[in-house]
């Protein structure tokens, strides 16, 4: 490109954006101009939270055109929710198409869509512009994987062979937005939700560096899910309580806990295993985040609430809560542990910097649309396999119409029991 810093503007302003516009802080030769939310006043807070952080003049768009039509924008984040995504494409790619504005790329946070056939019309829509495209994986760059990814690699792995089994695990107390909670909205419940990122940084760390996702071929899914918390009558009045009666646990649950394998056949014919762990129902300090690659004779262990710095707070303690520990926060008294730069932990600031450095440069970010399809269909068959109670050979055969019942209304343990 032309310019000498890129253009950023943001369809949708709320948790997950407002972590992209922090990390800002360490990304450069770009700035953070817009951001639109249709109505909502989150683009007006985001938008001042960036110009408080010194991340760029930024203000509030009415539509997704206006951002593309704006010279000044060079590049889109979609960080919209989850039934809005391939909207959100479809006029992109529209105004483009039709000369209305001009753009570099296009940057889409997980997942890039509900199921199979959305995640796949987004590749569509955005190869038919002819724009750039990212897939907006943070725990791919979190610096503890990457660099606990060389040293295994380098070491381990060099001398005694590849390693063989991940696993990835992500656990909360629950989402922050009650259209997370409905299952049709957001596509699924934790397994759409988290399973998505536990998949990929797990298949990531038993890929070989520098090696195209292809090298791992999965070949079977298994799975199970379940709603362990969310529906006992407690719980689920809470969440109707939260959501003004929307969300109906009771009637229409999706999944807080599920649990998945992935067998993978690397180049060298071996078998290669993910273990992934996802649940809205666990009760710790905070968010946490743990991966493991096992190999010959190495070990690699990552655990988010193992952080350096910690803090201890007696029950003579009494403040508001919030979040200022850790994202989840479950309590403000004890023992706590401090994510103490949690955009940078995550890996939120890294993936930042790689994809301005890539839509400058004018080529592809290393995770692109396509990684975010795979993502979809490997969570597509963990679904099947969890409604079917028995393990599915990859890629099933209806894979492209596949709608998970849970993501139609449909699905209920607790008639079961």
């Amino acid at each position: 490109m032309d310019k000498d810093r890129l253009g950023v503007g943001f369809v949708g302003g709320g948790f997950v954006a407002r972590f992209h516009i922090r990390s800002w802080v360490g990304v450069r030769n770009a700035d953070v101009l817009g951001v639109v939310g249709r109505g909502d006043p989150t683009a007006e807070e985001a938008a001042a939270l960036a110009r408080e952080l010194g991340v760029g003049d930024a203000k509030a768009y009415d539509t997704v055109t206006d951002l593309v039509v704006d010279p000044a924008i060079d590049a889109i984040w979609i960080c919209a929710p989850n039934f809005t995504r391939v909207e959100v494409m479809e006029e992109i790619a529209h105004a483009v198409e039709s000369g209305k504005g001009e753009l570099v790329g296009v940057a889409c946070e997980k997942p890039l869509g509900r199921n199979a056939a959305e995640a796949r019309r987004m590749v569509e829509l955005v190869e038919r512009a002819g724009l750039l495209h990212g897939y907006l994986e943070n725990q791919l760059f979190t610096p503890a994987v990457v660099r606990g990814k060389g040293i295994v690699w380098s070491r381990g792995a060099a001398l005694t062979g590849p390693p063989y089994l991940a696993r990835s695990a992500e656990e909360h107390s629950g989402p922050h937005m009650p259209w997370f909670w409905e299952g049709e909205l957001q596509g699924g419940g934790v397994l759409n939700d988290m399973m998505c990122h536990s998949v990929e940084v797990a298949r990531f760390l038993l890929t070989p560096p520098g090696e195209p996702r292809d090298v791992l071929t999965p070949v079977k899914v298994t799975a199970h899910t379940d709603c362990l918390k969310w529906q006992r009558p407690r719980y689920a009045a809470h969440l109707a309580e939260m959501s003004g009666g929307k969300v109906d646990y009771e009637n229409r649950p999706s999944e807080d806990y599920a649990h998945g394998v992935v067998e993978y056949r690397a180049a060298d014919g071996g078998p290669r295993i993910v273990e992934v762990s996802t649940s809205w129902c666990y009760v710790g300090a905070g968010l946490r985040l743990s991966m493991e690659l096992l190999g010959p004779e190495y070990a690699m262990e990552i655990n988010s609430l193992d952080p350096g710095l910690k803090v201890f707070l007696s029950r003579e303690v009494r403040g508001d809560t919030g979040e200022d520990l850790v994202e989840k926060q479950n309590a403000e008294t004890g023992v706590m542990p401090i994510v103490a730069d949690e955009e940078a932990e995550y890996g939120y600031t890294d993936e930042n910097r790689h994809m301005v450095r890539a839509f400058r440069a004018g080529c592809m970010p290393d995770e692109t649309f396509a990684d975010g399809v795979a993502v979809t269909e490997l969570l597509m068959t963990a679904y099947m396999s969890a409604e079917q109670e028995r393990t599915i050979t990859f890629p099933p055969p209806d894979l492209e119409t596949f709608i998970p019942a849970v993501a139609r209304g449909e699905w209920n343990p607790g008639r079961e029991r």
